[in-house]
């Protein structure tokens, strides 16, 4: 997989927020995030287990006081588990739908960069059941990327029952103090 140069703030000020991507990697294959979503990546940390939580959530983490659940994103995608690894990323970022609105930590093998790509010349994703959480492509030079949509990660049942498992934990810890 070729790597890709992390651009600069102001270069990434200077075109529209809808023409920028993070590329990341999972299971030898690439696929993006509108960059207007992603908040930051950051190393793999330890992963607190959230008993009860949808079977694509490995656990919670503590991001600057916040709790934000751990998304399998290999699970969700159908790609081949494995453990974690000490060069795994996290990529956190923000979703919102028109029930909820949440931050996300997404489990990847490696961040890879910031593309810039013109979003006129995007193609819409093809739909089917392989692409429910595709809203389009990114033909790069080196191959097709899939542009994910973050909304779509979580069921609304998933999100349901992980806001009252998050609720529930706080709700212990806040009695125990």
């Amino acid at each position: 997989m070729a790597a890709t140069a992390f651009v600069n703030r102001d270069e990434v000020e200077s075109r529209p927020a809808s023409s920028w991507y993070v590329l990341f990697a999972l299971a030898a294959r690439r696929f993006a995030l509108p960059l207007a979503v992603v908040e930051r990546c950051v190393r793999i940390v330890d992963i607190t287990a959230l008993p009860k939580a949808p079977g694509i959530v490995l656990g919670v983490i503590n991001v600057a006081g916040r709790i934000i659940p751990v998304v399998d994103v290999r699970k969700r995608f159908g790609l081949p588990e494995r453990g974690i690894v000490a060069s795994d990323q996290l990529l956190i970022a923000r979703t919102s739908t028109q029930l909820s609105a949440r931050t996300l930590a997404l489990w990847v093998d490696a961040v890879e960069g910031v593309v810039a790509w013109a979003a006129d010349r995007v193609p819409a994703a093809v739909p089917g059941h392989e692409t429910e959480y595709v809203t389009g492509i990114l033909r790069l030079s080196d191959g097709l990327v899939l542009i994910h949509d973050l909304g779509q990660f979580l069921s609304l049942t998933e999100g349901v029952v992980l806001d009252q498992v998050i609720a529930e934990v706080a709700g212990t810890r806040d009695r125990r103090t």
